[in-house]
C-alpha cells in the first residue's frame, strides 16, 4: 500500500462513489474528523480505501472505509489496509479501536478484534458520523460491533 494518500476535499466525490460501489457507509466523508486514505490505479480510479474517525477525547477510534475494489484484490491487501488505519490511529493517540462489520468478522478477528457491545461502541464514539447515523436510523440494532486495544502489549 505504498501508494495510499490522504483523501482531500476534491477526492470526496470519487471516494463516495467508490464506497457506494463496495457497499460501505457514506456518512461524514466530507467532515474534517473523518480521515480516509485512498489508492488510485493508473487510470485514476480509486481501487482501495481505509480510514477512521476519532472520538472527541481521541482515545477511541472508529475504523471505517476499509475496502478493495474486486479488480484490484491481491492476497493480504485488506490486512494491509486495516493495519495502515490502525497504525495511523495510534499515531493520533487512540487507545481503543472499534468497528462495525456484519460480513467480515473472521477477517477482523485475525487482526485481534473481538466481538463488542454495540451500546459500548455507540457510547465511546457517540459524536462520530457513522454512529449518529446508525442511532438515528435505527440501524445500530442490526449492526455487529468489534473492538481491539491499541495499547502496546
Amino acid at each position: 500500500m505504498s501508494s495510499l494518500v490522504l483523501a482531500l476535499p476534491d477526492d470526496i466525490t470519487d471516494v463516495t462513489e467508490f464506497l457506494r460501489h463496495v457497499d460501505l457507509t457514506l456518512s461524514g466523508l466530507d467532515s474534517p474528523t473523518v480521515q480516509i486514505w485512498i489508492e488510485r490505479d493508473a487510470a485514476g480510479e480509486i481501487v482501495a480505501s481505509t480510514g477512521f474517525e476519532l472520538s472527541d477525547d481521541r482515545e477511541h477510534v472508529l475504523i471505517r472505509s476499509v475496502a478493495v475494489h474486486h479488480s484490484a484484490q491481491r492476497a493480504g491487501e485488506g490486512t494491509t489496509l486495516a493495519l495502515f488505519a490502525l497504525a495511523r490511529a495510534m499515531e493520533y493517540g487512540a487507545q481503543q479501536a472499534w468497528l462495525f462489520s456484519r460480513r467480515s468478522g473472521l477477517f477482523w478477528q485475525k487482526l485481534g478484534f473481538e466481538p463488542a457491545s454495540r451500546d459500548e461502541l455507540a457510547h465511546a464514539l457517540a459524536s462520530t458520523h457513522q454512529v449518529r447515523l446508525f442511532v438515528e436510523s435505527g440501524q445500530l440494532d442490526r449492526e455487529v460491533a468489534w473492538t481491539r486495544s491499541l495499547r502496546p502489549r
